[in-house]
């Protein structure tokens, strides 16, 4: 059979993965490298050269675009139909698996699937029968801990509580009763999809002995994301018989917060004996200079299994790295970088604006909407709407006009404080009836009895809250009251709990609010700051978004950014604390997964990358002083060209490596010390042998050290 049309359009590395005789490998797939095609033609290749029937191949997939895509275009080779082969994202497959065994995974057949907020509802149930104080033990939280255990492989069972750890024992207590409500109703959440699947072949050997025989290839796409459950149920499945080809890279896994495990993709040879490695270095995506710098940065993290990107394509421009005074200094700068690539003729969805926290698109915002530059945030809202800040607003639209039923409803319970649906109800009834508003109900309801003693408490509580606020408006400054509402109202403690990237995203976009009212020039006389900054901002929270299909600036996380592509990138605030974030400079592990985003980030820029930073930043509502990030002096001095704004104008040279005045250090250089091993001199203060140094130890962290006593030595 004639299967050319398979292996032509692929490189010497894609073939030999495609037509490997090996069963077992493992396809390590650099950023722009062409993983998609090379799964793709290895499932056609099995297929048409191997006579492999199409319904006994299992390709797992993390997205349902990616599962769609390579339907679309495993359809388009073969000109086979697609349905009815086993290729889904992992949820998607042990939904079909529970489908078709309902009865021996214990479940009804019309079982219930619980997406994100119906399980939130059910953990808030939950928390009120087992009546916990929701503002102690914050349903979101529970959610959080339920998803994790499940995510481990764990059941309620399983969790064993350290001694006098009351955190876990009541957190394991909330997620046994959410079991026994979960199957009572016969519900399934995201993580049970794949707890039940792994126990149903745990449970049934004979059943999982069916699909081993099934099987005769199991493909797996974006390994490096896989966490504990999702590896187990592979390895069950593909058990001493059904070889597993894992596609993936080391260097683009970014989501250890979520509970992938590189160790998964690290330890695959030594899990599946026999395995082939294969690297797919050439990449189609971007210039020489690009990938030398990614190569730079990514070379530095240890344990890697080591790939080497490059290209045929053109050597590119040198890497632009621009120093801005502060925030609003380098917006401008960006603002600018992006007109000029609009005049040149390019589209404005041909840049991507890549940074590390979710709370610096605020200033982003506020200087594309000056410049009336669409714009819109990429898997993510924009900074005014965002829950959180809305929830700041509402208190503080409630402080300036009390009339304003919305944002009552908003925040009455808002972090919780024991005001239910049927106390809010009691109130909307009053004020209908005495044709008032929701404030003034309050009043009624304590004049007329309508409530509880403990609810009349509960609401008489926010009242005092919010009046409180509203007694400090004339002698405080609007930043230090903004301040003072998201403190008081309970804000920044609620999402403070809030397990994992997500809460404490939130907490610096409530932080960046207060920077945001610093910022604000209220006009003199008339209405008060107060009210002409939450005007303002319901103004911006409805300004110059793009619509759906105008040609727009996207701005993103650089988390949102993974598996995107741009002709022009611009990575902002490439600062030490910020980028790597400050949580993860006492953390090798995590300071390495930060690293690998920024590589992640890197490579997402097909001919242009513009890299820039602050020298202060007013940043979580106060000024910080900043080095350029560490990742900036991991790229290769001649590969950047440095920009600076002068009196005179734009100034252009060559980007020097920091050298310790007096000293024969640098910064970025490998050091040893004779107690703590080999690192990295990261930052510094002083000169000559007074000198203190930053070093970053490969197995010990970041130390400081003075240069007179640590004897450390160039490696």
């Amino acid at each position: 059979m004639d299967v050319s049309e398979i292996l032509s359009p692929l490189n010497d590395v894609q073939r030999n993965a495609v037509a490997s005789e090996n069963p077992s490998m493992l396809v390590l797939a650099g950023a722009g490298s062409g993983k998609t095609r090379v799964l793709v033609h290895r499932i056609a290749w099995l297929i048409r050269a191997k006579n492999i029937s199409a319904h006994s191949i299992l390709a797992v997939t993390f997205t349902n675009k990616a599962a769609r895509e390579m339907r679309t275009r495993i359809e388009e080779m073969l000109q086979i139909p697609s349905h009815g082969m086993w290729v889904g994202t992992f949820h998607g497959l042990a939904h079909r698996l529970l489908k078709y065994h309902w009865r021996e995974a214990g479940l009804v057949e019309n079982f219930q699937i619980l997406d994100s907020d119906d399980q939130l509802r059910l953990v808030k149930r939950v928390i009120r029968g087992l009546d916990l104080d929701e503002s102690r033990w914050p349903p979101k939280q529970a959610q959080w801990f339920i998803n994790s255990q499940k995510d481990e492989g764990l059941r309620a069972a399983d969790v064993t509580a350290p001694l006098g750890d009351l955190y876990v024992k009541t957190m394991t207590k909330i997620y046994q009763e959410y079991e026994q409500v979960c199957s009572r109703g016969s519900l399934v959440d995201f993580a049970e999809l794949l707890l039940a699947a792994y126990e149903l072949f745990l449970n049934r050997p004979e059943l999982l002995g069916h699909y081993q025989e099934r099987f005769d290839q199991i493909l797996v796409d974006e390994f490096q994301d896989t966490n504990t459950i999702q590896y187990l149920w592979l390895k069950i499945l593909s058990g001493s018989n059904v070889p597993v080809i894992a596609v993936g890279d080391d260097d683009q896994s970014i989501y250890g917060w979520r509970g992938a495990k590189i160790q998964n993709i690290q330890s695959f040879s030594e899990e599946f004996p026999g395995t082939e490695v294969v690297r797919l270095e050439q990449n189609y995506r971007s210039t020489q200079t690009i990938l030398r710098a990614a190569n730079a940065v990514i070379d530095v993290n240890k344990g890697r299994l080591g790939k080497n990107l490059w290209t045929s394509g053109d050597e590119g421009q040198e890497i632009t790295l621009f120093a801005g005074f502060n925030e609003q200094d380098e917006a401008r700068y960006i603002v600018e970088q992006v007109q000029g690539w609009i005049l040149e003729g390019q589209e404005r969805s041909s840049i991507g604006i890549l940074y590390r926290s979710n709370a610096q698109s605020r200033v982003l915002e506020d200087a594309f909407i000056g410049e009336s530059i669409p714009y819109r945030i990429y898997g993510g809202q924009r900074f005014y709407e965002r829950m959180e800040i809305r929830n700041a607003l509402a208190y503080m639209r409630l402080v300036v006009n009390r009339a304003d039923d919305a944002a009552f409803e908003r925040i009455i319970n808002t972090p919780a404080r024991g005001i239910g649906n049927k106390t809010i109800e009691v109130l909307r009834d009053l004020a209908r009836q005495y044709n008032t508003t929701l404030w003034e109900a309050i009043t009624l309801a304590s004049d007329h009895s309508a409530l509880a003693t403990r609810s009349l408490t509960a609401i008489a509580g926010f009242k005092n809250l919010i009046d409180e606020i509203d007694s400090e408006v004339s002698s405080l400054a609007l930043e230090e009251l903004a301040d003072r509402t998201i403190k008081l109202s309970g804000l920044i403690a609620y999402h403070e709990k809030e397990a994992g990237e997500k809460g404490q995203a939130r907490v610096e976009n409530l932080e960046e609010l207060v920077s945001a009212a610093r910022e604000f020039s209220p006009e003199v006389g008339g209405i008060s700051p107060l009210q002409q900054f939450v005007d303002a901002a319901a103004l911006e929270a409805g300004d110059s978004q793009a619509d759906d299909y105008e040609d727009s600036v996207q701005l993103m996380t650089l988390h949102s950014a993974k598996g995107l592509e741009f002709p022009l990138v611009i990575l902002a605030g490439m600062e030490e604390n910020l980028f790597p974030h400050r949580m993860s400079l006492d953390e090798p592990g995590r300071l390495e997964e930060e690293r690998r985003l920024c590589y992640v980030g890197i490579t997402r820029a097909m001919k242009n990358l513009i890299i820039t930073y602050a020298e202060t930043r007013r940043l979580h509502g106060s000024e910080s002083f900043n080095t350029p990030s560490r990742f900036i002096r991991e790229i290769p001095p001649e590969l950047l060209c440095e920009v600076r704004v002068t009196k005179s104008g734009v100034k252009y040279n060559k980007f020097p490596q920091a050298s310790i005045p007096d000293t024969n250090f640098d910064l970025g250089q490998r050091v040893y010390h004779q107690i703590f091993g080999e690192g990295v001199v990261l930052n510094f203060e002083g000169r000559g042998d007074n000198a203190r140094v930053e070093v970053n130890f490969d197995i010990e962290g970041s130390k400081w050290l003075v240069l007179q006593y640590a004897n450390l030595q160039i490696v």
